[in-house]
């Protein structure tokens, strides 16, 4: 319950700058950089499950938690740090102690995975990562571990109440693969932060060298947690570990204090060894994706809320929003569907995947704004998928507004004509990738042969006059397909 010395006007006063923040500086701030070393895994089951995430190109990360009931950024307001703006009259434990209890608000009646689900497949999606529990500890699966759950409030006696299994569920439905979002750090555990001291910042609050038994409990209890996830919830493909300032001292190097992250005093690691044998053991093959902790249990790598500048070779996903925040907030500004298109080609031309994030309103629906842009990238993407889906990057990715992606075969290139402008010129040309003599290019979207020539190493194409009559998403980006040279 909201402690009565808590004005209304501080906490509106609260909700304003945060949503004001949360665009910019929290997702500056709690952000995970990119990981610069990889290795490829061994297993061969884990290496066919990571081919088949590959090929799907698209997925949908949502965030859905607490933090709903307010609107506001995800479990980040209560830690204690100084990129986290809060009311300054207001104590930090009453604040701390209004977040939790929102538990006792969380109430969402209209709760719909199915409509989740259905919008995330008229977008062209193809894979899901849900939190199962975010920083914050407040779990969205039924856990023996922890009372701070949603199948514990007001939500308990709904037969949807352990929401989790029914999240997976309607996705397994639409054909998604599907991921577990686990964060490592929990703030609400007496085993990471101990209510005998203060809350300092992200990191756990005690001298885990001094109570090496205490930290061996939170080990535990995050096993526990994560065997939960992975024996009683049906088959799971991803467990998207979240939280990579907790790790094993043996990875922080140079990299990592480049960061500006706060290395914690001791060993601040769950053993995530022992977690992934007990999670393959129940689930063979599934990909273990340890963010930013480089080595064999970051099996891609997630760089967030940006695209890298260059192809990378080994897999990996750019983790965007839809919106500015995570989860919802009232009123946020969604991007327009080219936007994602657009970004969505360049990610795949450099040999990405990208997750784009949305979140859920606390009564367990999606906003309509939400759904529109899932279903206007849907279109373009039932236009164009083959130039995405099942694709491979090539060395020659991109010239000028033109990028290019292969078929797994390499006997079909595409091009990608993505320009800032919704301008249609007369033909798009470009040098390299070459088609093959005599080889018919096809606009994907209308399956019109082009006119095509090759003039000194030149290919020009030439595009429809009627194109300039289609709508600004048909226009947003034009794919192509040809036979290579090769």
């Amino acid at each position: 319950m909201m402690n009565r010395n808590f004005p209304k006007k501080k906490i509106l006063a609260f909700l304003l700058t945060t949503l004001s923040y949360c665009a910019v500086t929290a997702q500056e701030q709690g952000v995970h950089q990119q990981s610069k070393l990889y290795e490829w895994p061994t297993d061969p089951l884990v290496k066919k499950k990571l081919d088949k995430w590959q090929d799907q190109k698209f997925g949908m990360i949502i965030h859905w938690g607490l933090y709903a009931v307010p609107g506001i950024i995800e479990s980040w307001s209560i830690c204690s740090e100084d990129w986290i703006e809060r009311d300054s009259t207001i104590a930090y434990e009453d604040y701390k102690n209004w977040y939790w209890g929102q538990s006792k608000l969380f109430n969402p009646v209209k709760f719909n995975p199915e409509q989740w689900a259905k919008a995330g497949k008229d977008a062209g999606m193809k894979y899901l990562v849900f939190t199962t529990k975010h920083h914050d500890g407040f779990s969205m699966f039924d856990t023996k571990e922890s009372d701070f759950k949603i199948s514990a409030g007001p939500f308990a006696s709904n037969p949807r109440a352990d929401v989790a299994r029914h999240v997976f569920d309607a996705f397994r439905k639409q054909d998604f693969m599907i991921g577990a979002y686990f964060s490592k750090p929990d703030w609400h555990s007496e085993y990471f932060w101990w209510p005998k001291y203060a809350t300092a910042d992200r990191n756990a609050n005690y001298d885990i060298r001094k109570y090496s038994w205490r930290w061996n409990k939170f080990k535990q209890f995050s096993y526990n947690q994560i065997s939960e996830l992975m024996h009683n919830y049906g088959s799971v493909d991803i467990l998207w570990l979240d939280g990579g300032w907790v790790r094993p001292l043996s990875t922080v190097n140079d990299e990592v204090r480049s960061w500006g992250a706060k290395i914690p005093e001791g060993n601040q690691e769950i053993d995530i060894p022992r977690i992934a044998a007990m999670a393959r053991q129940a689930q063979p093959g599934l990909l273990v994706v340890d963010r930013t902790v480089h080595g064999p249990y970051e099996n891609y790598q997630t760089p967030e809320q940006r695209i890298p500048d260059h192809k990378i070779d080994n897999p990996w996903e750019s983790c965007m929003t839809l919106g500015g925040a995570w989860g919802y907030v009232p009123n946020d500004q969604y991007k327009d569907a080219a936007t994602v298109v657009r970004s969505l080609i360049e990610i795949v031309a450099k040999g990405g995947s990208l997750l784009l994030g949305v979140g859920p309103r606390a009564d367990g629906t999606l906003p309509e704004a939400v759904v529109e842009r899932l279903e206007d990238i849907g279109k373009w993407m039932k236009w164009n998928g083959s130039a995405i889906y099942n694709t491979r990057a090539v060395d020659n990715y991109k010239q000028g507004d033109v990028w290019f992606t292969r078929s797994k075969d390499s006997k079909t290139l595409y091009a990608l004509y993505a320009p800032a402008s919704q301008s249609m010129p007369e033909y798009i040309s470009w040098n390299g990738n070459a088609p093959r003599a005599g080889s018919k290019m096809k606009l994907l979207s209308t399956g019109e042969t082009l006119r095509w020539t090759k003039e000194n190493g030149s290919t020009k194409v030439y595009l429809p006059t009627s194109l300039k009559d289609k709508d600004a998403l048909f226009r947003a980006a034009i794919a192509i397909s040809f036979n290579t040279a090769k």
